[in-house]
């Protein structure tokens, strides 16, 4: 069985972690095979919004350290958890990096890795039993992937900082208020509302979709002289689109428009 499981449904593309025996842990065939999928994602026209979720009653409990810990396991030959962990080339960096939308469906608790994961995303829509688990500091580790990063633009330094020296873990309704999620739900309706959600976005012209995120990525490091300007740029291209000729005569015609990426 396959440690990561990959769906289609239009213009979707499901990414399910599937290691549900230990909530999702990060080994190292799950490492590469999320990278995998995920460059792969990005690589395929044909796919215009990501869903990441977990299979069984997790999303990702971090770090598998009994199958990356030669310690642990007695195999010298092993590589070190700090192996996963190149940021240059990576799922973090592909995420970051990565132009189409991407919505986290947050099924039960995402710590370590998986919370710097769950961040990564653009959107996250959690079950009532989700949580974000800020607890690396209980390991001797710090948020290796990205989340040291993100999670003070997130949700505001003060706040970072309570959640990591502090070891917290919040429960969905918690996140949800200091806008850590987008959205709760019920449980049995999760990947429902997270398929809901990607259909929206997927009804919208992708290269736009792409580009204002490009815009708003870009944005957090540069001025906005320098955004004006990249904007021009972008806007340029979208005119000489036939989705934009498509988009104005939808108006015009009162319909909804028929997008195809071109």
């Amino acid at each position: 069985m396959s440690v990561v499981l990959v769906s289609d449904e239009g213009h979707v593309r499901t990414i399910r972690l599937n290691r549900p025996e230990v909530k999702n842990a990060v080994s190292q065939e799950l490492a590469w095979g999320v990278l995998g999928a995920v460059e792969e994602a990005a690589k395929d026209d044909s796919v215009w919004v990501i869903a990441i979720t977990g299979e069984g009653r997790g999303f990702c409990s971090g770090l598998d350290l009994v199958d990356n810990n030669p310690g642990v396991r007695g195999d010298r030959a092993a590589s070190p958890p700090s192996a996963l962990f190149d940021l240059h080339d990576s799922v973090p960096t592909v995420l970051w990096n990565m132009d189409k939308p991407v919505i986290c469906a947050l099924n039960g608790a995402a710590a370590g890795y998986g919370m710097d994961l769950a961040l990564l995303c653009d959107m996250r829509i959690a079950g009532e039993n989700g949580k974000m688990a800020a607890v690396t500091a209980r390991r001797n580790l710090l948020p290796e992937s990205g989340g040291s990063w993100l999670l003070p633009r997130l949700v505001g330094w003060a706040k970072a900082s309570e959640m990591f020296f502090r070891g917290q873990t919040l429960n969905a309704q918690q996140c949800r208020e200091i806008g850590l999620v987008n959205e709760v739900v019920p449980a049995d309706e999760l990947m429902a509302t997270a398929r809901a959600w990607a259909a929206e976005i997927a009804v919208n012209a992708p290269m736009a979709v792409q580009a204002t995120k490009r815009m708003m990525r870009q944005g957090l490091n540069e001025t906005y002289e320098t955004t004006v300007d990249h904007l021009m740029v972008h806007l340029r291209v979208l005119f000489g689109m036939d989705d934009f000729k498509e988009g104005v005569a939808a108006f015009l015609e009162k319909r909804p428009p028929n997008f195809t990426g071109r």
